[in-house]
């Protein structure tokens, strides 16, 4: 968990930049700002697996899409053909969907 935070921080700065800028709400920023996040640290973690040294944590990237970068996580996955072969991921990623399509549905005028 700890290892997430910086990559949290980053997320919620954008979602924040995003809550300002933008008229699409605070839901959707942060789902955008924590989603686009999510999706460069797959895509950095994939370019790290190919050319060795540190890892991203695998909870990490659990925690990441938990927290609202899901439709990054997804795209990362796909783009990156990055941890498609783990259930674990995919069971985490389908709770982490339902859960956020249910904040989406109750927050959602």
């Amino acid at each position: 968990m700890q290892r997430a935070v910086p990559f949290l921080v980053v997320g919620g700065a954008l979602a924040v930049a995003l809550g300002l800028l933008t008229s699409i709400g605070w839901v959707l920023s942060w789902l955008l700002g924590l989603g686009l996040t999510t999706f460069a640290v797959y895509g950095w973690d994939k370019a790290r697996a190919k050319t060795g040294g540190w890892r991203v944590p695998e909870t990490t990237l659990h925690v990441l899409a938990l927290a609202g970068g899901v439709v990054g996580a997804w795209a990362g996955r796909a783009v990156f053909r990055h941890k498609t072969r783990k259930r674990e991921f995919t069971v985490v990623l389908t709770i982490a969907t339902v859960a956020w399509a249910a904040v989406l549905v109750v927050t959602t005028d």
